[in-house]
């Protein structure tokens, strides 16, 4: 479509453009589809205990406070698990400001993506610490889950030796015997020098990235 007023330079560029346009949309695809095709990965042998509280983050009765393992974050009919990896060191006060700025946009969609799929955040640091904050930011509608007391992060490459945390996703899919098998995992770098990995998960990347100077070096920050 042409715009009043636009110059043919204009829309030259921007013919260009739309191609370029729909080859990644048709890239993107491609590498959904290799996705899908994947075999499901390793059986994942350890049932591991993470630490949940009440939905209402209000509640902080002792008494509502449990253990759930990864097998029970399965609902009936539902064999798909989506897991935030949350960059929050055990140690940290604060979490990553780029893992707060995509859990605030998982506040708002969580109930969309749990009519399909189950969905969680995951966090190192103590459960306390994740709720106090998670209160403050309105992260109501996501379960949150501290590991803080197993070696899940670590073993899925989202831990360093030093405790470090790293940001990632992962998916994990329940068979019909009950087994649970890991099927994907991304991180914030594909390789090294090659970054922006799971920026596809956040919209504010993307609805800078439609400005004449693009995203520059614009950074979250816990506050403004």
């Amino acid at each position: 479509m042409k715009f009043k007023g636009e110059s043919a330079e204009y829309r030259k560029v921007r013919n260009q453009l739309l191609e370029a346009e729909i080859a990644l949309k048709d890239q993107r695809e491609r590498v959904a589809v290799l996705r899908r095709q994947l075999p499901m990965g390793a059986l994942v042998e350890t049932d591991y205990v993470f630490r949940e509280g009440p939905s209402d983050l209000g509640d902080e009765a002792p008494a509502n406070f449990r253990d759930v393992r990864l097998s029970q974050l399965f609902a009936p009919g539902k064999d798909r698990l989506i897991v935030d990896h949350m960059m929050w060191a055990a140690n940290d006060k604060l979490p990553c400001p780029m893992c707060n700025m995509w859990a605030d946009g998982y506040a708002a969609i969580a109930p969309h993506v749990g009519n399909k799929v189950n969905f969680v955040l995951v966090t190192k640091v103590d459960l306390a610490t994740l709720r106090e904050w998670a209160r403050r930011r309105g992260w109501d509608k996501i379960r949150l889950l501290s590991s803080h007391g197993n070696t899940f992060h670590k073993d899925f490459h989202m831990e360093e030796d030093a405790g470090r945390q790293r940001p990632g996703v992962s998916v994990f899919n329940r068979a019909a015997d009950g087994k649970i098998y890991h099927f994907y995992t991304t991180e914030a770098s594909f390789a090294p020098g090659h970054h922006r990995a799971i920026d596809l998960y956040s919209p504010v990347w993307n609805l800078f990235d439609l400005l004449p100077e693009g995203r520059e070096n614009w950074m979250p920050k816990h506050s403004y």
